[in-house]
């Protein structure tokens, strides 16, 4: 029977019949505070303890809707219509963008068992695996199975960026590729822990692919390291997921979490959503999982023995990890008692028992109140230097460059030669390459771009345009360089990647997508970037995805001179229409780079991931003279703005000085 769920929009949550209290006070507030729509169900699969918020209500999967996938896939082995050791060769048309290692690691026409392929699936949420176990399973098997389970909110719509194959299309557009409830998901995992979704060896299979998901920044982010969590998550712009079982210390515990229309669509392990579902991870383990005994200490312990505690491996460890002596024993106090154990030998679990409080020794307490006032006094405490008056300013980046737009020359910088993650600075090169072929044919700027399902459903920043939607590579290239479409770029990369390969038709966008990346790595060998490897035309994380402060103002220095590149890098904000089959919309966009608001600031490209920090390169012109400075890994969004204008201000007055 369905527990009664809590209205987290109109009124205040109110415990029901069944729920139970210490969650509902832990999470109720957490959910209420979320900005976007929640749902949540914690099912503890010995005693039945439970609470539900909104369990019923339907919500968007994204890759989350692989584990009923993988159920189904296994079911069809136990009802023997797959065999898992079947060989599948991997081909160029089943390659598709996003998560996973596939795609940009393995050559196509490798052969690799089923299983492999659903290992890849879970484990790395892989989705051109995912696709692949789709075509050996059959796309309306998933939804077929979940009805005879009665789950009927759980259903694959669709293969992962192929819209087009969509079964249930009005489901796929409210829901994308999927769709459940937070209660059909923890029914399902309740239903996989007691055996009931295969034979043993099958049940088995699966919980084991579960327990190997590398993402551990939701619910698996702050658990201690003796509860192992069985999980898969999901992730699209507006939407994070994650359903598991925790296995506690006092028995397994299934969980779900569900978010839509979240407000922060960041792409980064501090997300509004991803540490919602952390924080709820967190409360369901201090639950039903930590039993203190005695002096023992873990994760989730708060007292006057964790302040000692603290104070003690401050002092024990070399160098310090300078811990907050806060009485609060979070993920940093767990880092540093795992690190003191490995010391010793002990082993590393970060919970605080009998053999680590013995190697510890006595406890240190630091009480100023209790040292005599001549000791204090007489105590130097250590100052650092005082900066010189001489050099630029002192900024958070991690790199910078000045350097002067007219000639090329570095007037100043820091780490310049040093690779770092760009973010979407990566874009410069995309509109660049685009902009080379108007060069040579300006027909090219008024071509036709339609958008395909890969483009409208890449992850990030995005211009708003939708599958089927058509628009000029004029407008495009708005839509690219000033709401920083990852999107834009991935349309772009398909339309015009395949005139770089001869071997690649333009029907396949794939080969397409992946002949434009390579042309824009060739591009950066022709202009000197010798620390630059892209991997992708939008600048999302992707290993090897590097370039350095120097290469980017070299780019920046050629890409200035064309004056489309110039005059759409320097527009605030810019509207179009775009044609769909039956109907037209207008789209309207504004820039990210804030230096536009200013008098003298020219353009050029922001970037953000939490790889690669706050990055931005600009170009500032003053009494005739134009500079570019790239800032990369600057600590905030705010930090990239004053880092870049410090470093103007003080190449300005140099400037000046040198003229008088």
């Amino acid at each position: 029977m369905m527990l009664a769920a809590i209205n987290t929009v109109a009124v205040a949550p109110k415990v029901h019949a069944g729920q139970d209290q210490r969650l509902e006070r832990d999470i109720a507030p957490l959910v209420l505070s979320h900005q976007g729509e929640v749902a949540v169900a914690v099912r503890n699969l010995q005693t039945g303890e439970a609470l539900v918020i909104n369990g019923d209500r339907p919500f968007p999967t994204a890759s989350l809707i692989k584990l009923p996938l993988m159920i189904a896939a296994y079911h069809a082995v136990d009802e023997g219509l797959l065999d898992l050791d079947k060989r599948i060769v991997l081909r160029a048309s089943d390659k598709v963008a996003g998560s996973g290692v596939l795609t940009e690691n393995f050559t196509e026409d490798v052969s690799l068992p089923l299983r492999d392929y659903i290992r890849l699936m879970m484990k790395f949420s892989d989705n051109t695996a995912t696709n692949i176990v789709i075509d050996a399973v059959g796309l309306r098997a998933t939804g077929e199975l979940m009805e005879q389970l009665s789950l009927p909110n759980t259903k694959l719509h669709a293969k992962v960026y192929r819209r087009d194959t969509s079964i249930f299309p009005e489901r796929s557009q409210t829901f994308g590729i999927g769709s459940t409830t937070a209660n059909e998901m923890v029914e399902l995992l309740t239903r996989l822990h007691r055996g009931q979704l295969g034979d043993p060896t099958s049940n088995e299979a699966m919980v084991a692919h579960l327990l190997t998901c590398d993402d551990r920044s939701k619910l698996a982010r702050h658990l201690s390291a003796s509860t192992k969590i069985a999980h898969k998550t999901g992730a699209i712009a507006n939407c994070r997921t994650d359903a598991g079982i925790l296995y506690t210390k006092t028995g397994p515990v299934a969980v779900c979490v569900l978010t839509n229309k979240n407000r922060d669509q960041s792409w980064s392990t501090e997300n509004a959503a991803n540490r919602l579902c952390a924080q709820i991870g967190r409360h369901v383990e201090q639950r039903f999982g930590v039993k203190q005994q005695g002096n023992e200490l873990r994760e989730g312990s708060v007292g006057r023995l964790v302040e000692l505690l603290q104070q003690t491996l401050n002092v024990r460890l070399q160098p310090s990890p300078k811990l907050a002596v806060d009485g609060d024993f979070g993920p940093a106090t767990r880092a540093a008692v795992e690190r003191f154990q490995r010391s010793k030998q002990l082993t590393a679990d970060g919970v605080v028992t009998a053999a680590t409080w013995k190697a510890l020794g006595a406890l240190v307490k630091k009480e100023v109140s209790a040292v005599a006032p001549d000791i204090v006094n007489a105590q130097p405490l250590p100052k650092v230097p005082e900066p010189s008056l001489d050099g630029p300013p002192i900024v958070t980046c991690r790199g910078w460059l000045i350097g002067d737009f007219r000639n090329g020359d570095v007037i100043d910088s820091s780490a310049a030669d040093q690779t770092m993650e760009p973010a979407s600075t990566t874009k410069m090169m995309t509109a660049y390459v685009v902009l080379k072929l108007a060069q040579q044919d300006p027909a090219v700027l008024e071509e036709t771009i339609t958008f395909s399902v890969a483009a409208d459903e890449t992850v990030g920043s995005t211009s708003g345009v939708r599958a089927g939607e058509k628009l000029t590579t004029l407008e495009l290239l708005y839509g690219l360089l000033l709401p920083s479409g990852n999107d834009a770029s991935v349309a772009l990369a398909e339309h015009f990647g395949w005139r770089f390969d001869s071997t690649v038709h333009k029907e396949n966008r794939m080969g397409s997508y992946l002949a434009f990346v390579v042309q824009m790595n060739a591009t950066a060998v022709e202009l000197g970037m010798d620390q630059t490897q892209f991997k992708n035309p939008h600048g999302l994380h992707a290993k090897g995805h590097v370039v350095s402060a120097l290469d980017l103002f070299r780019l920046a220095c050629v890409a200035m001179r064309d004056e489309r590149f110039r005059q759409i890098v320097g527009t605030r904000q810019y509207g179009c229409t775009v044609m769909r089959p039956k109907s037209q919309r207008y789209v309207g966009w504004r820039n990210t780079n804030q230096l536009l608001g200013i008098d003298g600031y020219l353009g050029i490209k922001t970037g953000t991931t939490r790889a690669a920090g706050a990055c931005l390169v600009s170009c500032g012109r003053r009494n005739g003279r134009e500079l570019i400075v790239v800032v990369l890994g600057a600590s905030s969004s705010a930090a990239r703005y004053s880092d870049t204008r410090n470093l103007y201000r003080w190449a300005w007055r140099q400037q000046q000085s040198a003229e008088n």
